[in-house]
């Protein structure tokens, strides 16, 4: 069963696994409630083209739950969430793919830019990042074994324009159809629109303060403000001035220069392995703080139950708390990854 989202990217994968012998069908996630909408059509048409059968499967209940409400916590919280991460955990290869086996399928599979295989020597499904520009690795870091095992990734190393030469290849009818940019449930709106129009609230004014905690100046509510922040700031402090912490206790947003946002080490929570069930001792790792990221070499140690120390070789800038940091193997195979958490609790 292909997650068809009406793009190219999806409809392509549908395509090759057809080719390929596979017997496919697809299914269309109705997330926001829109009934018949232009995602939905267009992956019936393409479904009609292939002459596979099309589900569409209503999950508006359980995408606010795990996705809408979740991002929207954690920017009230003073973090920056990052929700493709757990749409893919919870609903594409969550629900999605409890619905793929309730119909019979051995498989799901989708339009992302990603090797996974079976390593014979580690006894597990692994998953190995794609020679493509376009990556995605970083957003799978959470799947389970079993997600792993009942998984295919068609599109694996090849590059965008390729995948459009292969839709005109095979006629779909999505071939021309421009990429969907950003959040999919945020449409030409900031983040803290959607979240003031979803909860029906006002942002709550407070304070910006430096590192001494002197005040200087006045903030429009820490959901406009993410850690690393430079621009939007409406600020002058005679330097350039960047967000180094949100305080949603207190309302206020803590700034300064540069050179206070830099890290050495970072804690991260709700840690998923792929490699290993758990991390018994010190390994050195390569690690992207942001899904935008470059690589950055480092060592990782066991840091509580679900948590793991993050020593960075030679740091790094703005880690911010709530994203996700994704860590790699010499050979691109992900490790793992986990959730960054609040600066004071590294020791």
């Amino acid at each position: 069963m292909v997650g068809m989202s009406g793009g190219v990217y999806s409809s392509t994968t549908a395509a090759i696994l057809k080719e390929k012998g596979y017997e496919v069908c697809g299914v269309t996630l109705d997330l926001l409630g829109s009934g018949l909408n232009s995602a939905i059509k267009d992956a019936k048409k393409v479904a009609d083209k292939l002459g596979i059968e099309h589900y569409v499967l209503s999950l508006k209940e359980g995408f606010a739950k795990n996705v809408i409400d979740y991002f929207v916590s954690e920017y009230e919280s003073g973090r920056t969430p990052n929700p493709c991460v757990e749409c893919n955990k919870k609903i594409k290869f969550g629900k999605m793919l409890d619905f793929a086996l309730n119909k019979g399928c051995d498989f799901i599979a989708t339009g992302h830019y990603v090797n996974t295989f079976y390593d014979e020597e580690k006894k597990r499904h692994v998953i190995k990042k794609s020679k493509a520009k376009k990556d995605q690795s970083y957003f799978l870091y959470g799947l389970t074994q079993f997600q792993l095992s009942h998984s295919l990734f068609p599109l694996g190393d090849y590059e965008k324009p390729y995948v459009r030469e292969l839709a005109k290849k095979y006629d779909l009818p999505v071939a021309q159809k421009s990429e969907s940019q950003d959040i999919c449930f945020i449409n030409n709106i900031s983040h803290s629109e959607f979240i003031s129009n979803y909860t029906h609230t006002v942002p709550k004014n407070g304070i910006f303060v430096n590192e001494e905690n002197e005040k200087v100046g006045d903030h429009k509510g820490i959901i406009n403000y993410t850690v690393g922040q430079r621009k939007g700031l409406g600020i002058a402090l005679g330097e350039p001035a960047y967000v180094l912490k949100i305080d949603s206790k207190k309302n206020q947003v803590v700034l300064g220069n540069k050179e206070l946002g830099f890290r050495k080490e970072v804690a991260a929570k709700n840690v998923n392995f792929i490699l290993f069930d758990k991390l018994e001792s010190e390994i050195k790792a390569n690690v992207k703080i942001r899904y935008r990221a470059a690589e950055v070499p480092c060592r990782i140690l066991p840091y509580g139950e679900d948590s793991v120390k993050i020593v960075f070789d030679e740091g790094v800038y703005f880690p911010a708390p709530g994203q996700s940091v994704v860590f790699y193997d010499d050979n691109g195979l992900v490790i793992g990854g986990g959730v960054i958490d609040n600066y004071d609790l590294v020791v």
